[in-house]
């Protein structure tokens, strides 16, 4: 797992942002991977930027938890069928925390930035093209998975911004 670049946060936060992150580098070395670190970091830093921020008050460790326990809610890792799949008890004893401590800083995340199950935008890259969220697009007023549809309303969505590559990136007759 590489050294992740820490993204800038205000003077202010800089000591728990990097205590955070420093506890999030180590579970996701031993228990998770690095998309789960880099994710988890970018969240980190959103809640860093929050004015005031709510790093502020608060044990880093309980902000750590909270913080995967969230992205853990979007990408299933409490799924034993999933990989990396980590239990919540294991998870809690991982941090030595309790669950109700560990799933009241996940809501209160996840109230924050609206953050759901299966949320685009903190869906890890390697689950994308499986997220159907990710792919659903209004086409004249009709919702299209457009992981189906013809490769012209795949480039017309890609530009418009609504999905973040083509699947499969196949032209036309390729």
């Amino acid at each position: 797992m590489q050294n992740i670049k820490l993204p800038k946060v205000p003077d202010s936060v800089k000591n728990p942002f990097g205590d955070i992150c420093n506890i999030l580098a180590t579970l996701c070395k031993e228990r998770l991977n690095e998309e789960y670190l880099n994710l988890s970091v970018e969240l980190a830093a959103k809640i860093a930027r929050k004015r005031p921020s709510p790093l502020l008050s608060g044990h880093t460790k309980t902000w750590a938890a909270g913080i995967i326990h969230a992205l853990g809610m979007v990408n299933f890792l409490f799924d034993k069928s999933q990989s990396p799949h980590l239990t919540s008890k294991e998870l809690c004893a991982w941090f030595d925390l309790a669950l109700n401590t560990i799933s009241a800083k996940s809501k209160s995340i996840r109230d924050m930035f609206d953050i759901y199950q299966m949320d685009p935008n903190w869906c890890l890259p390697s689950k994308v093209l499986d997220n159907p969220l990710v792919w659903m697009v209004s086409f004249d007023g009709y919702i299209v998975d457009v992981r189906t549809a013809p490769y012209e309303m795949q480039l017309a969505a890609l530009e418009a911004g609504a999905i973040p590559f083509i699947p499969n990136n196949l032209k036309p007759h390729e």
